[in-house]
């Protein structure tokens, strides 16, 4: 059974969606009201994510660390996993992340595959920029991609500057 819970975030409304044993979508929505609550039964999982996705937005946490799972071709799933890989604060390209799966020839699959993705932020599909170093399309909106990234950089930065 699936539990839903949403997130205000700084960013919007974002949709939860997990079992009792894994996270299957963190998802950006278009609402202003929030419908679903962490209630009683909502899984610790899906509580896990909620509340962790609040100390990311407030620059405590980079790592997320409750179960997940992603449905997708095996294909798909390689590009997700390399998106893992990609550092907080940092970004990669496509073709980057074609070159990480053994696959150089595959950026428009790749592309697609990122699109694809229904874990946002926790598979950091915002992390992905053009070879030109351009913002490239994100399904939350360029404007979120923009935030998220800016968001990173900032307490990156931060860290580098105490060092």
């Amino acid at each position: 059974m699936q539990h839903m819970v949403d997130y205000l975030s700084p960013v919007g409304m974002i949709e939860i969606t997990g079992t009792e044993d894994a996270i299957c979508s963190i998802m950006f929505s278009e609402r202003e009201e929030i419908e679903h609550r962490v209630q009683e039964n909502t899984p610790s999982v899906v509580q896990d994510c909620y509340h962790q996705l609040i100390e990311y937005f407030n620059g405590a946490r980079k790592v997320f660390t409750f179960p997940i799972w992603n449905a997708g071709t095996p294909f798909q799933k390689n590009v997700w996993s390399a998106l893992t890989s990609i550092s907080f604060g940092e970004t990669a390209t496509y073709k980057e992340i074609a070159v990480a799966i053994g696959n150089e020839k595959s950026i428009r699959a790749v592309g697609n595959a990122n699109g694809k993705n229904k874990l946002n932020i926790v598979v950091p599909c915002h992390r992905i920029i053009g070879s030109n170093g351009k913002l490239t399309g994100y399904g939350g909106g360029l404007w979120r991609k923009e935030w998220l990234l800016q968001h990173e950089n900032v307490l990156t930065n931060k860290e580098n500057n105490k060092n």
